[in-house]
């Protein structure tokens, strides 16, 4: 069976450039149902992943399908997407309720008003929809991007850096609305730099760096691909000095740091330097107060993927 054929998004061998610049290469995936973070830096390609997902660029190769067609000039297949896109795209001069309003028209949402109503009630801005967008600030901003992209019910949501300018309490208000939308059957493609946002919404995570999918799964999976790279260990002790000398000469042990009070060792092999680090310790007369793992967070993990 051609699972690309039914798949909400799918990009099949994709690949985009800018006269001389890949800014894509040779990207092949499915976005099934649920949340799936899109991982990067500033130029990994994100962006105009999103922008051909949404139809507004053709592949220079590849194909991207949304439920088994292109999104390129077709208005029944746009009508199952909505774009939150990073840029600034509202037009000052009219509120909120205007804009959203204006965005559910050209979708051909049967009760227009009623619709706008209830997702800018949704994002929190219902009493100030009236209000010029012009004098919002930047979170305000992107929820009504939010609203005007949820407004229709759509299917599939491609969302470009959606929580830039949000404050905590409204970022885990925008994860609470996309868990909503989720849980209704929706397909997210959510893009960020900020890993910690998307490891607790995310289900499914795609890594890209430099244009390409450097790694796509879970947490788990990601850091089962990555058994193989060097970790780095806190470890606080009554005399780090009298420690550290010890730990270097312990083979799976790359490098020994003093910080202050603790010690940041590197090494090659976490449980074999877990099973040797109290037996050290004892035999020098240290003792151990805490060991931690300094980057057991999916920052390192991805950290380690751009750099590899």
């Amino acid at each position: 069976m051609n699972t690309t054929a039914v798949a909400p998004l799918a990009f099949v061998g994709v690949s985009h450039w800018y006269g001389d610049v890949v800014a894509v290469n040779d990207v092949s995936t499915v976005v099934e149902p649920g949340i799936t973070g899109l991982l990067g830096p500033n130029g990994a390609g994100k962006s105009t992943l999103m922008q051909l997902a949404a139809g507004v660029q053709t592949p220079s190769s590849g194909k991207v399908l949304v439920f088994g067609e292109s999104p390129f000039a077709r208005p029944s297949v746009f009508a199952r997407l909505g774009i939150v896109p990073e840029r600034e795209a509202l037009p000052a001069t009219l509120s909120a309720r205007t804009f959203v309003e204006a965005r559910a028209t050209l979708l051909g949402v049967p009760d227009v008003r009623t619709a706008a109503r209830e997702v800018l009630a949704a994002v929190e801005l219902d009493t100030v929809a009236d209000r010029p967008v012009d004098g919002f600030s930047k979170g305000m901003r992107q929820r009504v991007k939010l609203a005007a992209a949820m407004v229709h019910g759509p299917d599939v949501l491609l969302l470009d850096e959606p929580f830039n300018g949000l404050d905590p309490r409204q970022r885990a208000h925008m994860m609470q609305l996309l868990e909503q939308q989720a849980a209704a059957g929706a397909t997210i493609l959510l893009s960020s730099h900020i890993l910690e946002e998307i490891e607790g919404v995310a289900s499914r995570m795609l890594v890209m760096v430099a244009g390409r999918l450097a790694a796509s799964g879970d947490h788990r999976t990601l850091r089962r691909l990555m058994t193989d790279r060097p970790h780095t260990v806190r470890v606080r002790a009554s005399d780090v000095r009298v420690l550290a000398s010890a730990l270097v000469a312990l083979p799976d042990v790359l490098g020994v740091e003093i910080t202050g009070t603790q010690l940041l060792v590197r090494t090659s092999d976490y449980a074999a330097f877990a099973r040797q680090l109290a037996r050290v310790a004892q035999q020098v007369s240290v003792s151990l107060q805490s060991v931690q793992p300094a980057d057991e967070s999916l920052e390192h993990v991805f950290r380690y993927l751009v750099a590899r």
